[in-house]
């Protein structure tokens, strides 16, 4: 099981674990890496979450722009049109959603429609975004990202990955706290992808145990490799969407090194494999 119990506090949910939560990816976009253009049309969007909480998704992470390498930013009235008919009536259901997006005024748009979570790429940087959190009882999700998704791929570079990373994302859920943010409601996410070539992101995945332990008592760790081309490298996979059983892997390693949320596209075979893993440790 993970290697530190945790209640995440995310507006009115409160997750107490028995096993890592599973975050089911919901991108409304028409140009996400893996998926993108086929929940566009809000039917779709919608149909798609309910097969994801179906499969056993916890939590609907939900997003309306892409952030892949090379991607241009999206104005956010854009990214609001999005994705505001899927968070309001999904919110309405009683269902956990989570607005990944990086400007403020998407998501205090969503959480005034009772989205709970906020999954911040850009790890709280934004002052508005810090105020938002303190502002609202929603869980947070602090990401590491070195640079921009424009740029962040041109030869990333680091000393020791896993220190910095690591010491990122402390002085950062520590700026939360500081503005009023109680640690059960902060995850941090080192961001697999983001600003990290094969090597680095290797690191960080071998060294999730050491991730999971950051801070006294530890945070909360997010694990977020789903159909990233890093799991594509090593399985020789190009297309995005086939590489679930690398996914899979990948996800099942880190929940059995405390990681203690999954962030995937394919939450059933991922909730199945959590099912056996789980059964070993009984």
């Amino acid at each position: 099981m993970t290697t530190a119990e945790h209640v995440w506090h995310c507006g009115p949910f409160r997750f107490a674990q028995r096993r890592p939560l599973v975050m089911g990816i919901l991108n409304i976009t028409p140009d996400s890496f893996s998926d993108g253009g086929r929940y566009a049309e809000t039917e779709d969007a919608l149909c798609h979450a309910h097969t994801l909480l179906e499969q056993g998704a916890d939590i609907i992470d939900i997003g309306g722009e892409s952030t892949r390498p090379g991607s241009e930013e999206l104005p956010y009235s854009l990214e609001l049109a999005r994705v505001l008919p899927v968070v309001r009536p999904l919110a309405r259901e009683g269902v956990c959603v989570s607005v990944d997006s990086r400007h403020a005024e998407v998501v205090e748009a969503c959480l005034a429609e009772g989205a709970a979570l906020i999954n911040d790429i850009t790890g709280f940087t934004n002052p508005a975004m810090v105020e938002l959190a303190a502002l609202s009882r929603a869980g947070c999700v602090v990401m590491h990202m070195r640079g921009r998704p424009q740029t962040m791929q041109e030869n990333p570079q680091y000393v020791d990955v896993v220190a910095e990373v690591g010491e990122y994302l402390l002085t950062q859920a520590r700026l939360l706290a500081d503005a009023g943010v109680e640690r059960e409601r902060i995850c941090l996410d080192p961001g697999p992808g983001f600003g990290k070539n094969f090597e680095q992101n290797l690191a960080l995945l071998q060294n999730t145990a050491r991730l999971a332990n950051l801070g006294t008592p530890p945070y909360l760790l997010m694990a977020a490799w789903s159909r990233k081309n890093f799991i594509g490298e090593i399985t020789g996979e190009a297309t995005a969407a086939k590489r679930v059983a690398g996914s899979v892997a990948a996800a099942v390693f880190a929940a059995s090194h405390g990681a203690g949320v999954l962030r995937v596209h394919d939450v059933g075979p991922t909730v199945e494999a959590l099912k056996v893993w789980e059964a070993l440790y009984e």
